[in-house]
């Protein structure tokens, strides 16, 4: 559950700013499926305020919520085939590719490449792709050249946000990177 929080609220924010929601919601024992899902939006905004455009990840948060609650929770949507369930979750309303495989890799377990702007930054400045790529082209380009392997997409990709946080910055540190 808080993996699926965690991916809804740090869109467009800085994963610092939503630990400090998820703090909130565990302190007052509302991550859970069962705590979350007696929210209304307005009385959950408060809560992951910390995460920035609180009222609109509210609003989404609460429609995850209760389309969760409507398959029976993780456990029912451990039973959907990982292509229909990205395609499901894709449907929701405010979950886009790096959100659903997020959800798909780090809460269910599936082999599901995530991409973010850490990926792109590192395969662009290495000439691996231009930049502007579609984001299912890079996911494609990862698992077509990966076993699919949870596990192994997981560690991948911690890895690569490893490496943008220590040297692929937004001013690289080239001098120092472990890929020279």
């Amino acid at each position: 559950m808080e993996v699926a929080v965690g991916a809804i609220l740090t869109q467009n924010t800085a994963w610092s700013n939503v630990e400090k929601a998820i703090v909130s919601l565990k302190s007052r024992r509302l991550l859970s499926l069962a705590g979350l899902a007696r929210l209304s939006p307005a009385e959950l905004a408060p809560f992951i305020k910390s995460a920035g455009f609180y009222n609109i990840k509210a609003l989404r948060l609460t429609s995850f919520i209760r389309w969760l609650c409507a398959r029976g929770g993780v456990a029912g949507l451990r039973r959907i085939p990982t292509a229909e369930l990205r395609a499901m979750l894709l449907g929701r309303g405010g979950i886009g590719p790096e959100t659903a495989d997020s959800i798909l890799l780090y809460a269910l377990d599936r082999p599901v490449f995530v991409v973010d702007a850490y990926t792109r930054r590192i395969l662009s400045r290495y000439g691996l792709i231009k930049g502007d790529e579609p984001y299912e082209g890079i996911r494609q380009m990862f698992e077509s050249s990966l076993k699919p392997d949870a596990q192994l997409y997981n560690e991948y990709h911690a890895l690569l946000v490893r490496l943008a946080k220590a040297n692929c910055r937004a001013r690289p540190l080239c001098d120092s990177c472990p890929l020279g």
